[in-house]
């Protein structure tokens, strides 16, 4: 009887000493995070998700941006907490259907953490509701349309690194009032979101600098210009501002010297067309036009080694167009959040657990971010821009070699 109970003494201390030895066991985790968790294991990508125009006339603004991105994917050594990142995603079209199109495959992909994306905002009106109802987080590198982040109209975790256009409309406004000392002017826009908004941002702040403003319209395929340069005409114009895209502006350019009236009219446009591609659509009729875009110049020291990685990995001039640091910072934000222990919980063997509100939370919170474009701070609604405005003026040595300029003449505030 003795020797049974010394057995069964000396079974439980060697019980004892063997879990002592393990260490207590950690609980599995649990996920209670409101919209839910993306469990990642341990051998997985970390998913993000792009929504770009990479395709048609439009395709330098998507290209652009998904190459500013993976470089900064390339600057993390291209992993975060120890997992490869994965970044692909779907051609949005630049337009709503192409949009709600490219949304709804996103959404319906649960290995999804985060998007970056839209380019033009038409796609984001239909899209950022679908994202937001997936409960993902998403930033736009490129969509400037106020609504976008209008408090009654924003889709839940969207933001975005892009400026707001009251900014852009407002400085142009102040360009062509104040430093060409124009009074009379006509704006030309299609009926998107971004187009319209920013036509009206900029016929509204002349119009309170003391000029006569014109808002004219044209539609999306429209090839024939000439009937809405004829109206415009009337009005003998001193410039048209048109901030369109690539193909309606391009025609818009090209047919403008045919307009009697328009022969000598000064032209500008916005950063929609502030692309190589939009010099070879207008032809000649180029040079010497304006264009209201980010100011590259205020850029953070970062700026320079950015562009060059991107021309020496992808030797693409031609691709160069105004977001690419807007979408590099926009991937910093998210692989920075994605390395919040907030927002990330990683167990020991190295699986994954990223929470979404909880990422959607941390970019929120975002404030003073040192990003290549600024200091990004989100506000309330989403705008979470550095937001420096300027003017550039193309030349014919930026036609001859299809390049957009890179010095700004004019800066806003100055």
């Amino acid at each position: 009887m003795k020797a049974r109970f010394l057995f069964v003494a000396m079974l439980a201390v060697a019980i004892g000493l063997v879990v002592s030895a393990c260490g207590p066991s950690t609980p599995p985790f649990q996920c209670k995070d409101k919209l839910g968790c993306v469990d990642i294991a341990p051998n997985d990508s970390v998913h993000i998700a792009y929504a770009f125009v990479t395709s048609g006339e439009n395709s330098t603004l998507g290209l652009d941006t998904k190459y500013g991105a993976e470089i900064a994917v390339d600057d993390k050594g291209g992993k975060v907490l120890g997992h490869a990142v994965k970044f692909d995603g779907q051609d949005s079209g630049c337009n709503a259907e192409g949009g709600q199109t490219a949304a709804t495959k996103i959404a319906a992909d649960k290995t999804i953490v985060a998007v970056i994306g839209t380019n033009c905002s038409s796609e984001a009106v239909p899209g950022a509701p679908i994202i937001a109802n997936a409960g993902l987080t998403m930033i736009s590198p490129s969509n400037t349309a106020p609504y976008l982040t209008d408090p009654a109209k924003r889709a839940p975790g969207y933001f975005r690194t892009a400026h707001n256009d009251k900014v852009q409309g407002a400085a142009a406004a102040e360009f062509v009032f104040k430093q060409l000392k124009y009074t009379n002017v006509a704006t030309i826009h299609d009926g998107g979101p971004y187009t319209e908004a920013l036509a009206n941002v900029f016929a509204d702040s002349f119009r309170k600098l003391g000029g006569k403003a014109v808002v004219e319209a044209v539609n999306v395929g429209d090839k024939d210009m000439k009937p809405v340069l004829t109206r415009v005409a009337a009005g003998k114009p001193e410039l048209i501002y048109f901030p369109v895209f690539i193909a309606e502006g391009g025609f818009i350019c090209a047919q403008m010297r045919d307009v009697p009236g328009l022969e000598k009219t000064t032209m500008m446009g916005a950063d929609g067309i502030f692309s190589p591609d939009f010099l070879k659509a207008c032809g000649k009729n180029v040079v010497g036009m304006y264009f209201s875009s980010p100011d590259f110049s205020a850029f953070a020291g970062g700026y320079q080694a950015l562009v060059d990685k991107y021309l020496k990995k992808y030797n693409q001039k031609s691709t160069l167009a105004p977001f690419h640091a807007h979408a590099y910072d926009a991937m910093n934000m998210f692989l920075t959040a994605l390395e919040n222990p907030a927002v990330t919980v990683k167990d020991a063997d190295g699986t994954l657990h990223v929470q979404k509100q909880a990422l959607r939370d941390v970019i929120a919170a975002t404030k003073g971010f040192k990003g290549v474009t600024g200091n990004l701070t989100c506000d309330p609604t989403g705008d979470c821009a550095d937001p420096k405005i300027a003017v550039y003026q193309v030349n014919a040595d930026n036609f001859s070699s299809l390049t957009m300029p890179k010095n700004p003449i004019w800066k806003q505030g100055q």
